[in-house]
Order: C-alpha cells, then structure tokens, then sequence
C-alpha cells in the first residue's frame, strides 16, 4: 500500500466489512472480551488490517496478555497510527491503520520486553495470513 489513504465511501466500506467489523474500524466500537476468532490464535503468521490489507502484526510479536483481545508487543509501525483518544472519560492511545484510518485498538505500556508495550487490537478487524513469511 502507497502511502495514499485508501478510501472508500461508507456505502463501499458497509458493503466490504461485516457488520461488527464496520462497527469497530470505522465508528471506534469494541468486540466483547474473549469473543474474538483470534484471541487464542498461536498459528505463525501476518495479521493483515481488514479492511485495506495493510500488514498490522506478525505471530512472534502476540502473546497472552489474558485480556481478552489479540496482544502483541510490536507493531509493523510504517502501517500504523498512534492517535491520543480522550473518549469514555480516560486518557488512552488509540491504535489506527495508517493505510485506511480504521481503528485497530489501543496500545498500553503494561507489555512484555523488549518494548513494554501492548498493542490491545480486535480480532474482528484483523485478517491472518497464514503463508506470509513471519518477520
């Protein structure tokens, strides 16, 4: 992907993602803790954004954090945004594909070495790619 914004109307991005992946990448929403086909997911791989494709995280960088969202402590950081997010009365960190704008999650600094961060993303809006190399 180009550094160009990928977009798409919200008829086009309706359309492309299912209901509870439109819900979170594009209005901010949240899956239910531990409801996400990709929590306990140990396969090597890419997780690919949902909706453009961007590679977001491989498989040696997730680990079990038990909070009930897919954790990883690094990030492919030319394919994300950090974004500070005052919403619901905290002071958090927003997560954002820099290729489509979507919300991804939020990004912690209670994660394991060598970073101490802790990409908390939704699997609803994550692909994986089992055949691409994992970095």
């Amino acid at each position: 992907m180009s550094d160009a914004e990928f977009t798409l109307s919200e008829s086009e991005w309706r359309d492309r993602l299912s209901k509870d992946a439109y819900r979170v990448l594009r209005e901010q929403g949240t899956e239910p803790r531990f409801s996400g086909e990709h929590v306990d997911r140990s396969d090597d791989g890419v997780y690919r954004c949902v909706g453009c494709g961007a590679e977001l995280f491989t498989s040696d960088t997730k680990y079990d954090s038990h909070c009930g969202w897919p954790s990883f402590y690094a990030a492919n950081d030319s394919n994300i945004e950090l974004r500070r997010d005052l919403s619901h009365g905290m002071d958090r960190t927003e997560v954002v594909c820099s290729s489509c704008g979507g919300h991804l999650g939020h990004v912690f600094d209670d994660g394991p070495q060598p970073t101490g961060k802790r990409y908390c993303i939704n699997s609803v809006v994550l692909d994986f790619d089992p055949d691409a190399d994992d970095a």
